[in-house]
């Protein structure tokens, strides 16, 4: 289909292990563009493969957090922008689900609202094995302090432990992020609400089953538009591109060695190639 159709966008909807295979197939087959389902790996040897694509690859490759295009969130992060909020000082972000099924879209987000400000250390602590060994491999809980370039902090939980912010016990649906600053806050939960609060003036809006089908939907189509924009020109990289998930994703790593070390790990981090294999056996214990 790819060698006949010669699509100029492609779209890989599959699980994170078969990322090796058809990733390489489609900058092979010279497709321009490519997005990519989360998480863009699943361990070591799947982040060191797609670093080395992404730093040979003519395929342009987003990663699928269209988020960053949902109306109620690019309403949160106009108002971090534009410095009603003042200062950020802190960064609060959590999920449900565990940090590969979730984990990697609640730090986009956090990134999103702080200028997309590198993460230079990591310090956090895991629990859990059982999710280990499925379609998405991560401890079953973390918790983590975060620090960006530009100074910002942030506290990074997913599992269980996490906040539960409705009452419902699905737990995919306590997705959420925000952002404190100086003269206010925002706040945003996937499946529940947003809120903008500065000095004198507080917006806020409900998620309903039927709004959050609607703007999803727009998200994604908003960030399909953008890959064509990227395709068009090159100054102007989609958000979610994969140098980015990937940066994202040796966060995730960190977390893992700070887990087995007990100690803060600084990015960029070279993770040893055993450190899947060194987290099984400690959270096992």
């Amino acid at each position: 289909m790819l060698r006949t159709e010669q699509p100029d966008l492609v779209h890989l909807v599959a699980m994170p292990d078969q990322w090796r295979e058809l990733m390489p197939m489609v900058s092979e087959l010279g497709v321009p563009a490519c997005i990519v389902e989360k998480p863009i790996a699943c361990g070591v040897e799947d982040w060191r493969f797609l670093c080395e694509l992404e730093a040979q690859t003519s395929t342009k490759f987003g990663v699928g957090k269209q988020y960053r295009w949902h109306p109620d969130f690019t309403n949160c992060r106009q108002a971090v922008e534009s410095g009603e909020l003042g200062k950020i000082r802190l960064l609060d972000f959590s999920c449900g689900m565990n940090l590969t099924a979730q984990g990697t879209h609640i730090i986009d987000w956090a990134m999103s609202l702080n200028n997309d400000s590198p993460i230079v250390r990591v310090f956090g602590t895991a629990s859990g094995a059982e999710s280990l060994d499925n379609g998405y491999p991560a401890p079953d809980t973390t918790s983590c302090q975060v620090l960006f370039e530009n100074g910002v902090y942030g506290f990074w939980n997913t599992g269980f432990t996490s906040p539960r912010v409705m009452d419902d016990d699905a737990i995919y649906k306590h997705c959420r992020v925000a952002a404190y600053g100086e003269n206010g806050h925002v706040l945003f939960e996937e499946f529940s609400r947003w809120e903008i609060a500065t000095i004198g003036v507080t917006e806020n809006g409900v998620q309903t089953p039927d709004s959050w089908r609607a703007k999803n939907d727009l998200a994604q189509a908003n960030l399909t538009q953008a890959m064509f924009d990227w395709i068009e020109d090159d100054t102007r990289p989609v958000e979610t591109n994969l140098k980015l998930a990937l940066h994202q994703f040796n966060a995730v790593l960190g977390i893992y060695a700070s887990a087995i070390s007990y100690k803060p790990i600084d990015l960029p981090f070279d993770p040893p190639a055993d450190l899947d294999s060194q987290l099984l056996e400690v959270l096992a214990r």
